[in-house]
């Protein structure tokens, strides 16, 4: 687990994003010129069958390196206010913030994941991403994005709060993919930093969506630079509706189904959109009905 020439990486798991995990893991072994230097953290609720979970994994990867944490969400919990989609205001979608906490303090620098893309490149080039002397995480930035949407109205008028960014350059970033420095996380306490905004949130209701603001608080126009091509997002459509999407123009490295629609939903539903083709050669929980389909 403390190897420090593995390429290290941390992912939730749950049951209804398992099958989409399990892509994941395979399309990041299919591509990467060493699959034996690559080492899992999975981070599951406390209250997951964390047997079963460990069974599937096991059962599909045999060779896979891999642990399981334990995530207790209580702490958490009571800080999550509503948000434009239920599925955003899952504690475990929250497990990044305590990724430093869970992650033995042996392990210095990890890929962090969302369970609903796919790979196709290898991810020990993702995992080099140069962080420069002070950043704490890389991600790549996408400075077109309407950044004030993220944030309330009482959040801009309040010239406190909102003199948060007056001394960068404020980009909109994805979370679904980020490579950190848990050492340099653990010693700006960079999770506290987080909480202080999520409580903030519950008195003064300063942002809309999920997990991603207080990070973009804590961390927007101070991250490492990485290219488009390993964050290619947004492949799941909105988050209201879900509609089909076509790629950004460029090369891609990685497919990211975030948004409301995911592609074994989709293909089950045998309503797939075009690039949920490739999506499915990575599925390894194919339902019967899938497979006739």
């Amino acid at each position: 687990m403390c190897s420090p020439q593995a390429d290290h990486v941390a992912m939730t798991l749950d049951a209804a994003y398992l099958r989409g995990s399990m892509a994941a893991i395979f399309s990041i072994l299919q591509h990467s010129s060493c699959p034996q230097n690559i080492i899992f953290h999975f981070v599951a609720s406390a209250t997951a069958d964390h047997h079963h979970l460990r069974y599937t994994i096991s059962r599909s990867f045999p060779s896979l390196k891999f642990q399981i944490y334990p995530y207790d969400s209580s702490a958490v919990s009571g800080l999550i206010s509503t948000s434009i989609r239920s599925a955003l205001d899952c504690p475990l979608n929250y497990a990044r913030n305590y990724l430093a906490n869970l992650i033995p303090q042996c392990v210095h620098r990890v890929v962090y994941l969302d369970s609903d893309l796919v790979l196709v490149d290898d991810i020990a080039k993702l995992a080099a991403t140069p962080l420069g002397d002070n950043s704490v995480l890389a991600a790549p930035e996408y400075c077109n994005a309407n950044f004030t949407s993220y944030f309330t109205p009482t959040f801009w008028s309040n010239p406190t709060l909102s003199l948060t960014f007056a001394d960068r350059k404020a980009c909109y970033f994805n979370t679904g993919v980020m490579v950190i420095d848990l050492q340099r996380w653990r010693e700006g306490d960079y999770t506290k930093k987080i909480i202080e905004w999520m409580e903030l949130q519950k008195r003064i209701r300063i942002y809309e969506l999920g997990s991603l603001p207080p990070f973009l608080l804590v961390f927007a126009g101070k991250i490492g630079a990485v290219d488009h091509r390993w964050n290619q997002h947004g492949l799941g459509g909105d988050n209201y509706r879900g509609l089909c999407r076509d790629l950004h123009p460029g090369p891609v490295s990685l497919l990211h189904w975030s948004g409301k629609g995911k592609p074994w939903v989709r293909l089950d539903a045998n309503r797939p959109c075009p690039l949920d083709a490739l999506w499915a050669p990575y599925d390894l929980q194919q339902t019967p009905f899938a497979l006739e389909s």
